[in-house]
């Protein structure tokens, strides 16, 4: 469906194809059949926390290498098609490294760079699994400002510095990294196999369900070919940029609909006083509350998703749906905790896990904050012209 909008305002349509929808059908049966909540919380003790079995299945469903181009082993479909495969993942919490992976693959396709291309792609479309260190202590989310450096060395790159908040680092085959090369930002391409021992080390985060690590650079020499750089390194940074905003605010809006399943079976499952507590309207009333935010968010990543198919410039969107998914998130599963009463602040109730899932979204490649600051300095102008 496609609205027409006046001139010099942001575009506001949307655009779902019958082929998104038979995607976002699988995935929602499939998530829903392998993630069952005792899957789920049978996998946090495991190491990789996720099944390499299922992982595999997604393999084989062509779903890793859906966004990757057709010369390359892909379907060569644009990257707002990943949405819907994120959403019911999110309200499943389905645990894998797809998201990480396809980070790793939207850097090394922006960059153009055909022989890094040639040599990952193929692999990573075919169950290898990738990653990206971008982020360090300092907090900062402005992927162009890397505070890790690297110096040439003749032939080869010596890198310094460390990452934090590196998902699935432990069984990626590749990462890519950002750092400071000559002043400017570059990504180096990573071989995980030819690190040293030591350089990563597991890291505790809120969400139990996903895995994530540090990675010390310092001692790490590659070969200077495998440097992304120049206009090539900015246009990979804003394709990962781009791709996980639009991931993760699908995640998070799947995650509001599977808080929402929780709270809506305990309220019509619960009796208080002779009546189910979902017939009190200090219940019902947050209850729909969530549902419109809900709504509002799968719209606000639907156009996000229209813009990047389109090739359009798509960060307002993709903003604005990272804040209404994120908070809507964290809002959605602190209302299941409390609607479950002293069990929802147990360990064995399954709203923490929409909780967790949802502080870690919240902030991962920034928090609302972050977010409508660089909002308002977008949209300010076109406030001044109307």
């Amino acid at each position: 469906m496609r609205d027409t909008e006046p001139t010099g305002s942001l575009p506001t349509h949307i655009h779902f194809s019958d082929e998104q929808a038979m995607l976002l059908d699988s995935a929602a049966a499939f998530c829903k059949q392998r993630s069952p909540s005792l899957t789920v919380r049978g996998l946090i003790p495991s190491e990789s926390g996720f099944n390499p079995a299922v992982w595999d299945e997604i393999v084989q469903l062509g779903w890793t290498g859906l966004a990757i181009p057709e010369e390359h082993g892909g379907s060569g479909l644009p990257v707002g098609h990943l949405a819907v495969i994120a959403e019911p993942m999110g309200r499943h919490l389905l645990a894998t490294p797809f998201t990480s992976t396809q980070l790793c693959i939207q850097g090394l396709v922006a960059s153009g760079h055909a022989a890094l291309q040639g040599r990952w792609l193929p692999g990573l479309g075919q169950g290898l699994i990738g990653t990206v260190a971008l982020f360090e202590d300092d907090g900062d989310w402005d992927l162009g400002r890397p505070a890790c450096s690297a110096t040439r060395a003749g032939a080869s790159v010596a890198l310094h510095g460390a990452k934090t908040l590196v998902t699935d680092a432990a069984v990626a085959g590749v990462v890519l990294v950002s750092v400071l090369l000559d002043g400017a930002p570059a990504l180096a391409v990573l071989a995980t196999a030819d690190l040293p021992a030591g350089a990563l080390q597991r890291e505790t985060v809120i969400d139990e369900t996903r895995r994530s690590h540090r990675l010390v650079l310092d001692g790490i020499q590659l070969a200077a070919d495998a440097l992304i750089t120049g206009a090539a390194a900015l246009a990979a940074l804003q394709a990962i940029r781009g791709a996980a905003w639009l991931l993760l605010s699908a995640e998070a809006a799947g995650g509001m609909a599977g808080a929402l399943d929780v709270t809506v079976d305990y309220l019509n499952t619960r009796t208080a006083f002779g009546r189910k507590i979902g017939s009190y309207q200090g219940l019902k009333h947050p209850s729909a509350d969530i549902l419109v935010s809900l709504e509002r968010a799968r719209s606000h990543v639907a156009h996000a998703a229209t813009l990047l198919n389109e090739g359009a410039d798509a960060e307002v969107a993709l903003r604005m749906a990272k804040v209404e998914a994120g908070d809507g998130l964290v809002f959605a599963s602190d209302r299941a905790v409390q609607f479950h009463g002293g069990f929802g602040f147990t360990y064995d109730c399954d709203a923490q896990l929409y909780l967790r899932r949802g502080l870690w979204l919240q902030a991962w490649f920034g928090d609302a904050a972050h977010h409508r600051r660089r909002l308002a300095d977008r949209l300010w102008p076109l406030q001044v012209a109307a």
